[in-house]
């Protein structure tokens, strides 16, 4: 598959950015799988702040790492950003990664949203969370068990079974609940689906506005997207979906996050420390809270405007660097139960 137009841009960027002294150290060569315009900002204020020049490439995270990998010691490298702990689980696992929390990141982001041996850090946080049609749901579910349930047979839609979000769902099943009960919830949840599979998160929402669907799984920033900007399909029809923050009275909701780890071959290891450093101060969390409708992972941030009005919530406090670890187990038990 040839790349986007925008990853050949960045990649001609990085590479006059280099400029053929990669051992500079007023840069930083980032290699992210986010894609959101409003990470601008992100990295305009680092470079005002630090006087450290952002150079980027742009791809999936799986086309990111098999870059990486071909690349090797050779990589320009700093920085690897990625969204889901799926995500950078495969970084790690691929070995392409390295310990890299600074006194400054332990300080301030959680525990359980930062890889026990330091190999990444989460910096903003997603609910996965359960949305539904508050015309023709008048007890909505309330916990991630509740959608396999009989009464909503033929009315449960979800992304497919590959797709990173399910199987980090999953992942964390396995392990509140174990092996039995996560293969148990997968078969009646396929079971109850009103449809097979198909799309991304904004599809499902948009599934509900137009009757295909009564119940979803999303992540909250997609239906907040819906609220306060222009989504097809799906702004304007916002006040006729419902939501609900699953599992409060037992392991509380499931939440992923966008996170970032140094690169194994870092050829800046000190100006990568410094950016991952950056991302846990207040100025930076704001911009991941404002710019993607995201939570912000430290505890003196506080989300603001539709991010606030969804309300507060208990969040499940597993250590993600789980997620990554039972991931290989969650696709295992959809393809047995045949969820596509």
């Amino acid at each position: 598959m040839s790349p986007n137009p925008r990853t050949l841009v960045l990649a001609a960027a990085v590479a006059v950015g280099l400029g053929g002294s990669a051992l500079a150290t007023d840069v930083v060569n980032i290699y992210s799988s986010r894609h959101y315009d409003n990470d601008e900002q992100l990295y305009a204020g680092f470079e005002k702040a630090t006087g450290i020049k952002v150079n980027r490439i742009e791809d999936s995270a799986d086309v990111l790492i098999a870059r990486m990998k071909s690349e090797g010691r050779n990589s320009p490298a700093d920085v690897f950003i990625a969204t889901d702990a799926g995500r950078l689980w495969r970084a790690e696992e691929a070995g392409l990664l390295q310990p890299a929390a600074s006194e400054y990141v332990v300080s301030r982001v959680p525990e359980h949203v930062r890889h026990p041996d330091g190999q990444w850090t989460g910096y903003s946080k997603r609910a996965r969370i359960i949305f539904y049609d508050k015309a023709d749901v008048s007890e909505p579910p309330q916990t991630y068990a509740d959608l396999a349930d009989p009464r909503f047979k033929d009315r449960v839609c979800t992304r497919s079974s590959s797709n990173i979000y399910m199987l980090s769902l999953l992942a964390s099943i396995i392990e509140n609940e174990g092996e039995d009960a996560a293969e148990a919830w997968a078969q009646s949840v396929w079971d109850n689906r009103a449809r097979d599979p198909q799309g991304g998160d904004t599809d499902q929402l948009r599934a509900i506005v137009s009757g295909e669907c009564d119940v979803v799984l999303s992540n909250h920033y997609y239906f907040v997207r819906g609220v306060a900007e222009d989504v097809p399909g799906l702004t304007g029809q916002t006040d006729q979906i419902g939501w609900v923050f699953p599992n409060q009275d037992t392991t509380g909701t499931h939440v992923n996050i966008s996170g970032a780890g140094m690169a194994v071959n870092a050829p800046h290891p000190d100006t990568a420390i410094k950016f991952l450093d950056y991302l846990a101060t207040p100025d930076a969390q704001r911009y991941f809270a404002a710019g993607n409708f995201e939570f912000p992972v430290v505890g003196d941030v506080e989300e603001a405007g539709p991010v606030a009005d969804l309300g507060r919530f208990r969040e499940d406090t597993m250590n993600l660097a789980r997620l990554g670890e039972n991931q290989a187990l969650a696709q295992e038990i959809y393809d047995r139960v045949g969820y596509k």
